[in-house]
């Protein structure tokens, strides 16, 4: 099983900046579509979506691939999925020890709704 987890700092909201202007408000650039898509089609696979979502909501901030690998396919699987989502710029990883930790990269979750937000739906 894992080590003992490290506690990570707390985000500040003032301190994630979302990549793009929402949907609503603005016509996306290229480079802002292409950052999204990759993203939104990393999160189109069901196990990356699992794996995102296990990452996400782990207690700790952060998730042991050991704690995490039981998304129902073999560990090479599994470590190909979570280097996707690291391409896609929705996870940063580090190694400790024998171990790889991973976390949710602060505004991408920001990033992602924000985009999305529709503020005449409220």
């Amino acid at each position: 099983m894992s080590n003992s987890l490290a506690e990570l700092p707390v985000v500040q909201t003032e301190q994630v900046t979302p990549c793009c202007p929402p949907l609503t408000s603005a016509e996306l650039s290229p480079a802002d579509a292409g950052k999204m898509a990759a993203m939104f089609k990393a999160l189109g696979d069901p196990v990356r979506l699992r794996l995102f979502s296990k990452v996400a909501s782990h207690p700790a901030g952060e998730a042991c691939v050991c704690d995490i690998a039981d998304v129902g396919v073999s560990q090479p699987t599994v470590s190909h999925h979570l280097k996707k989502l690291r391409e896609a710029g929705l996870l940063a990883s580090e190694r400790r020890g024998t171990w790889v930790y991973y976390r949710v990269e602060p505004s991408v979750v920001a990033a992602m709704a924000a985009l999305l937000e529709n503020p005449g739906a409220r």
